[in-house]
This record gives C-alpha cells, sequence and structure tokens, in this order.
C-alpha cells in the first residue's frame, strides 16, 4: 500500500517545517510557531493540528492538515525598553557623574589652598550637606520597595546579611542613593580633620586626600598624624 500526504496552505507564514509521523488516523499535535505582522511579532504558542484522510487501493492514503491556532501571545521586538527601567538607569548615572563633581571643589580647597579664607568659609557652610542630604532622600524613596526592608532585616536576629545587602544593592537606584551617601560621610568627615587641623596646627592635606575615596584610612592617618606631632613637640619642649 502506497502512503502520500499533502497539507492545506494555511494563511499564516510558518516559519518552520512541520514534520509528521506516518501514521493513519486522527493524531492531534502541538507544535510552536512564529509570525510577523506590522512589525510585531507574535508567537502561536499551542496550534492545534487536525488529520483528516480517505484510503483507496488506488490511491492509497491522503492525509490533510489543518493547524487551528488556539492561543497567540504577542511579544514586543527586542529592541524596545522598558520606559521606567531607562528612567531609573539614566537618573542613577546622572546623580552618580554630578555628586561626585559637586564634592571635588571642596578636597580642591582643603588640600591647595588650606589656609585661604575661601577654604575656611567653604567648609563652615553646611549648603553642601543640604543638597546632597535631599538628593539621597530623593533616591532612598525612588529605590525603596517593600521587600527593602526584608533584605536589611533578613536574619533571624533581625540583622542584615550579605547575600541580602548584595540582592538589594543589584538596584541602580539603590548604588546611587548608597554612593550619595558615602560622598556625604566622607566630606564630613574630611571637613573635621581638616578644621582639627587647622586648630591644632597639624598638616591635614594626605589625610584629607584619602578622604575622598578611603575615608577610613584618612580618619586613621589624621590621628596617627596628630599623635606624632604631639610627641615632636613634647620632645622640642623638653630640649
Amino acid at each position: 500500500m502506497s502512503f502520500s500526504s499533502c497539507y492545506s496552505h494555511s494563511p499564516l507564514p510558518f516559519n518552520k517545517d512541520i514534520k509528521l509521523c506516518r501514521t493513519v488516523g486522527q493524531v492531534k499535535l502541538n507544535f510552536p510557531f512564529s509570525i510577523t505582522s506590522n512589525g510585531v511579532t507574535e508567537h502561536i504558542s499551542r496550534s492545534r493540528f487536525s488529520l483528516s484522510g480517505d484510503w483507496s487501493f488506488i490511491g492509497g492514503s491522503r492525509i490533510a492538515v489543518k493547524p487551528k491556532a488556539t492561543r497567540s501571545v504577542r511579544h514586543p521586538k527586542r529592541s524596545q525598553i522598558h520606559a521606567s527601567w531607562f528612567m531609573g538607569s539614566q537618573l542613577a548615572s546622572t546623580v552618580f557623574t554630578w555628586g561626585t563633581v559637586a564634592v571635588l571643589p571642596f578636597y580642591t580647597l582643603m588640600v591647595l589652598a588650606p589656609k585661604s579664607e575661601l577654604t575656611r568659609k567653604s567648609m563652615e557652610s553646611s549648603l553642601p550637606y543640604v543638597v546632597l542630604g535631599v538628593l539621597y532622600a530623593y533616591l532612598l524613596c525612588l529605590s525603596w520597595t517593600p521587600e527593602t526592608v526584608r533584605l536589611i532585616f533578613a536574619s533571624k536576629y533581625l540583622l542584615p546579611e550579605l547575600s541580602s545587602i548584595g540582592k538589594m544593592f543589584s538596584s541602580e537606584l539603590t548604588l546611587a542613593s548608597a554612593w550619595i551617601h558615602l560622598l556625604v560621610v566622607d566630606l564630613f568627615a574630611a571637613r573635621h580633620i581638616f578644621r582639627d587641623g587647622l586648630k591644632n596646627q597639624i598638616e591635614t592635606r594626605h589625610s584629607v586626600s584619602f578622604c575622598l575615596f578611603f575615608c577610613p584610612i584618612g580618619i586613621l592617618t589624621h590621628v596617627i598624624t596628630k599623635a606624632m606631632t604631639k610627641t615632636t613637640r613634647k620632645d622640642g619642649h623638653g630640649l
């Protein structure tokens, strides 16, 4: 007995070939197909095929395949970017750049002109901390989610864990807010070191420079410098 098959043409332009087993009878097959219409890709997630046929000794078996789309899911193009994600990433990048640039003049004055009147007045002003504080609060509100509290108090002792903090800082907005937080604290520590150096006549330029990116090291070097300066002065007076 000869076997032949024919396929009925569907109005849907399928992108994949169909391979059928050589069986005669009523069979239901599921195949995924994708079609393109007006620049949007549609995915036919389930397509049911009805097989109908007739048999004769002369012509053999003839099978007709008729796909019936039961459900379609529309997927946008991959090139499209979610608007809120794009705005959040762009805002985080902008804040990161401008926040860093905003504190550089103060460090420059403390290092290059520590005894000038402009530097002293700049270090007495609280305006930089107010501006950066407001910016930090704004970013904190944007990055705050219902999951934030759970990540902060992740352990059974209501203490943060390293893995949970890593998940929390996977957001660029959260990273940007943390960076602004560090800039404020570092500048505040640098100002304290600078003013303490003026009061006690201690060299602070190296310690202030460390505070820009390595604040704990800057504090440590200032403590060491202050102790060494006092020791040297005592020895000088003793002689």
